[in-house]
């Protein structure tokens, strides 16, 4: 399974699914949703937090929360 927590820094890659969690609603009201589109702008020097662009705004997420969002 390809998680946003994999994606590579600078490709755009499209949610597919997010896995079931306690805060897998949460990640859909703040954008991530079935076919949207996500790049990875920064991960830090240990992988942890990443930043996205979600529809043109900036989404700081920690491993953990990318590990719940499956991509293509």
């Amino acid at each position: 399974m390809f998680t946003l927590a994999n994606a590579i820094k600078g490709k755009k890659v499209k949610v597919i699914k997010l896995l079931n969690s306690e805060i897998s609603s949460k990640l859909l009201e703040m954008g991530l949703y079935d076919g949207q589109e996500v790049e990875v702008l920064f991960k830090a020097p240990f992988g942890d937090p990443i930043a996205v662009n979600i529809g043109g705004y900036v989404l700081s997420l920690r491993l953990d929360e990318a590990k719940l969002v499956e991509v293509k």
